[in-house]
């Protein structure tokens, strides 16, 4: 009975990246940066339109700069990560839903919402990261932690690949068009999102830290003293300090990745659909792939492990630059998906090591915030140097510098200086 309660709330947990990963997969990597440019922003030139859409990803990154590290001290000084998750939930969800409605040429209101659901995503993702340490013991997390990532692609994978398919064939699903279809799609992933949502909110427990009960002022006043001591803390935890700088860095790259692969194809001559099968293909490279560097991190280390997938993204952006087909491009899509959910996983899982298990929420704040912090200026930086060299060949290579110095410092993070650090990376 214990065995498989503890089973349940593991499914919970990782089921919520089978629910969000659809708005990572369908919206923002997929279709929302090809529709933003043929569609919403079609009055634009190319090089217009992707600047507004590193403009929009950079807004939707700072603010979740600004909530993260405070939502997370509250959430810690009340035990309530899992509201605030659900809360973002219905932010995101519904922001999403209400893409179906925007008509032809309404950028700025696409943004909006956009930026709303973005926000939505990320800030969700912060409680639901750190709600890891609740459902797994310590030497479970790393393979726990690559489960979630395994599972999330597996469900952003099947949704998207539904969704491609609508647009694909729209009259066989009884649309009028490809921009009915696409419309269509944007709905879909607010109703799964929030309907697998559900066994995490159901089944997911967290327990209570602190007896406490504060005023909605001395909340606010209680977490901006906590943040001052988490950033104290940070501090005195050089290895964790050293991470988030690194992890600042190659974080950016990925993120920007995900973030403006479908309009650099775009600018580069690709049809929509070319365009959104690879990313489909990056989906189905990274289930097995998620799963396999899980595996990489317990047989040589979650470190080794990091700088081998940062070592694949240096080559793939480096090769971007001089592609000039869709088979040069399917190549890149499939490189990608065999790190990006690697990366990923085993970079939450070596920070959790890192962290105080107690402030996990707070600590998870910087966190995010540090990797948020980082999607302001990727998108950004590339969309403006697209505009102004009018080469977006260009613009990409400026990412293979954010990977390099990222694994400067992951090399410089000094293991032996945290204890529980020690003990647990070697129990990974």
């Amino acid at each position: 009975m214990v065995l498989s309660s503890r089973r349940r709330r593991i499914f919970s947990w990782a089921l919520y990246d089978w629910a969000n990963s659809a708005f990572a997969t369908t919206v923002m990597a997929g279709f929302f940066p090809v529709f933003f440019s043929n569609y919403w922003s079609q009055q634009h030139t190319s090089a217009e339109s992707n600047f507004q859409l590193g403009v929009v990803n950079s807004i939707a990154s700072l603010g979740v700069v600004l909530l993260a590290p405070i939502l997370g001290v509250i959430a810690d000084q009340t035990s309530s990560r899992k509201r605030f998750l659900l809360f973002f939930v219905l932010l995101g969800a519904l922001s999403t839903v209400n893409l179906f409605w925007v008509a032809a040429g309404g950028w700025k209101l696409a943004s909006l919402f956009y930026i709303l659901a973005a926000i939505g995503f990320s800030s969700s993702n912060l409680f639901y990261d750190s709600l890891l340490v609740e459902v797994a013991s310590p030497k479970e997390r790393n393979w726990v932690s690559a489960l979630g990532f395994s599972v999330g692609y597996l469900g952003g994978g099947f949704l998207f690949a539904f969704n491609i398919a609508m647009v694909t064939y729209p009259f066989f699903f009884g649309f009028e068009g490809v921009e009915q279809a696409t419309h269509f799609a944007f709905l879909t992933v607010g109703l799964w999102w929030l309907v697998f949502t559900l066994p995490l909110a159901f089944w997911v427990k967290e327990p209570n830290f602190s007896e406490r009960v504060f005023s909605r002022l001395r909340l606010v006043e209680e977490a901006i003293k906590g943040l001052r001591l988490t950033f104290s803390e940070t501090q005195k935890y050089k290895p964790v300090l050293t991470f988030l700088i690194g992890y600042w860095f190659y974080i950016d790259g990925v993120g920007t990745i995900v973030r403006m692969a479908s309009a650099y194809g775009l600018s580069i001559g690709l049809s929509q659909i070319h365009i959104v099968q690879a990313l489909l293909l990056t989906q189905i490279v990274g289930v097995p792939a998620s799963l396999f560097f899980g595996k990489i991190g317990q047989l040589i280390g979650v470190r080794p492990g990091i700088l081998i997938c940062i070592g694949v993204y240096v080559l793939t952006t480096i090769r971007a630059a001089f592609i000039t087909s869709r088979g040069g491009f399917l190549v890149l899509a499939a490189s990608i998906g065999l790190v990006q959910g690697g990366i990923q996983a085993l970079s939450r899982s070596y920070y959790v090591h890192l962290i105080p298990e107690k402030k996990a929420a707070e600590f998870f704040g910087f966190y995010n915030m540090v990797g948020k912090f980082a999607a302001v200026l990727g998108p950004l930086l590339m969309g403006s140097l697209g505009l102004w060299t009018n080469s977006p060949r260009f613009s990409i290579l400026a990412v293979t510098l954010l990977f390099l110095i990222g694994a400067v410092f992951l090399m410089l993070v000094d293991e032996g200086k945290n204890g529980r650090n020690v003990i647990s990376v070697q129990e990974i």
